[in-house]
């Protein structure tokens, strides 16, 4: 550990290499001095100074405002506070009572007029004066105001939102704008540090900043966050998230509250996501995503286990849609996705962000691991369409006999072989239908009417199968079925007496 003395000798000699390095010409953060610990000591260091940033980023930070056109005579000093609302819808918190009632557009009489309607901010990515934001902060909007912290004020005009992924691009007529400069948010650490600009509340060109607390946090179907402690507000959205090198990580999107208040827990998206749908929106004015047709769903760790998959990853196949790029490579519920593409499918969101970035009409490959073994299928991608909600189907009334035999009735099964009519409606080859279901079967969630598919990795196509197949299992281990209920496919594991 130095001493003070030691500390001051250091002094003129530090003072000496910084003036080299501004004779140089070369820009710097300053950075504080740090003290070499001796084993068993820890290293103190200060905190890093931020005003070289501020300088370097703020000039690129605007601040949004959103109009609305609304009809005159309403009381607008009895309006409920437009940040707050936007704060209540954006994250979640039950509006309080009144607010938002008496929407100002259903006002009779009186001259059209402009009335605010919210606040946000945004970083120009471009000199001729494209800007990035969120979409929630624009969609909705009848008349965008950016205003540049030199205070010069231009109206904007809309390229395109993405709502799936909170992004949205807006353009000012205007050159020679200070643009940002774009980092890699995949060499960010957890613990470094960063800061934001925005306007929260209103209050433009507010600086705030803490530490990455984690990246990759599944809060999106599309996108995996960046967790971090800086405190963000409503008005923040929509600014840039900003590493210690000056350069842009992420946008400032969520965060994460009980009170209605900052929290401690924010949540970015990275930029290179930001990125490549910005530059759809800027090239088509939309985004276009990949679809193979599958309905997913996460491994669980003893279906794994009981499979002969080892580790639970991948994304479990419930269902397939008719005619979809993935009925006709052949994928079946049940199925589980491990690759797509080369790429490893470590959990059930890592699918639809690698199948949604990718281009429609792209040939790929796609591995799934299928009766204990791993095949791979050819799969043209799709391109999504707009959601189409889908109501799960219970197959017609059982025309066969059920058939309470020994093995599955001592699991507490009395089943039926499937008719022509149900393997049909079901889209099939084989399966057996529960008729009645107790004791370890319905411990583990079977249900009346369940199709078992099935056995440990064996298909069966009767109850005679079944027997045989429930046979050779061993009667002190797991034993997982595969099953469809109405349109779903999902794996159940039946556990032995007492385990």
């Amino acid at each position: 550990m130095l001493s003070n003395d030691s500390l001051f000798r250091l002094k003129p000699l530090v003072a000496l290499c910084h003036g080299l390095v501004l004779a140089l010409g070369v820009a710097t953060v300053t950075l504080p001095v740090v003290a070499q610990a001796q084993p068993g000591q820890a290293v103190v260091r200060g905190l890093p100074d931020f005003t070289d940033l501020v300088e370097q980023v703020g000039p690129s930070v605007v601040n949004i405002r959103t109009l609305e056109k609304v009809r005159g005579g309403g009381n607008a000093a009895n309006a409920p506070d437009e940040q707050m609302l936007e704060f209540f819808r954006r994250f979640g918190i039950p509006v309080p009572p009144g607010a938002g009632k008496g929407n100002p557009r259903q006002e009779r009489g009186g001259a059209e007029e402009e009335r605010p309607t919210g606040v946000g901010s945004g970083f120009i990515l471009t000199p001729d004066g494209f800007i990035m934001t969120n979409a929630h902060v624009v969609d909705s909007a009848d008349e965008l105001l950016v205003t540049l912290p030199d205070k010069r004020e231009f109206k904007a005009r809309v390229v395109g939102v993405d709502k799936r992924t909170d992004v949205a691009v807006v353009k000012i007529e205007a050159l020679g704008l200070p643009a940002v400069r774009i980092g890699d948010a995949n060499r960010i650490k957890v613990g470094e540090w960063v800061m934001a600009i925005g306007s929260p509340f209103g209050l433009e060109n507010s600086v705030t900043a803490g530490i990455v607390s984690a990246k990759q946090r599944d809060t999106g179907d599309y996108l995996p966050f960046i967790q971090t402690d800086v405190a963000i507000n409503p008005g923040n959205s929509g600014g840039p998230l900003i590493n210690m090198r000056g350069e842009v990580i992420g946008i400032n999107s969520q965060i994460y509250s009980r009170s209605g208040g900052f929290m401690g827990i924010s949540f970015a998206i990275p930029i290179d996501e930001a990125m490549r749908v910005s530059e759809q929106l800027r090239a088509t004015g939309k985004v276009t995503r990949g679809r193979i047709g599958v309905s997913i769903d996460q491994v669980p760790k003893d279906v794994a286990e009981s499979l002969g998959l080892g580790e639970a990853k991948g994304a479990l196949v419930r269902g397939v849609e008719a005619d979809s790029p993935a009925g006709k490579a052949g994928i079946e519920a049940g199925d589980i996705i491990i690759r797509f593409d080369g790429k490893v499918i470590d959990k059930s969101v890592d699918l639809p962000r690698l199948v949604g970035n990718t281009k429609p009409g792209t040939r790929s490959t796609i591995t799934v691991f299928r009766r204990g073994q791993s095949k791979d299928l050819a799969i043209v991608v799709g391109e999504v369409e707009p959601e189409q909600r889908q109501t799960a189907k219970r197959p017609g009334g059982n025309e066969g006999k059920a058939v309470p035999s020994g093995a599955a009735k001592g699991l507490g099964l009395a089943l039926s072989d499937l008719t022509d009519a149900q393997r049909s409606q079901l889209k099939v080859k084989g399966g057996v239908r529960i008729e009645s279901v107790d004791g370890a079967a319905a411990r583990a969630g079977l249900r009346d009417g369940d199709v078992i598919l099935t056995v440990a990795n064996t298909e069966v196509a009767s109850v005679k199968e079944f027997e045989a197949a429930l046979a050779k299992q061993d009667k002190n281990r797991a034993i997982s079925l595969l099953i469809r209920r109405g349109e779903w496919a999902q794996y159940v594991v039946i556990r032995p007496s007492g385990r």
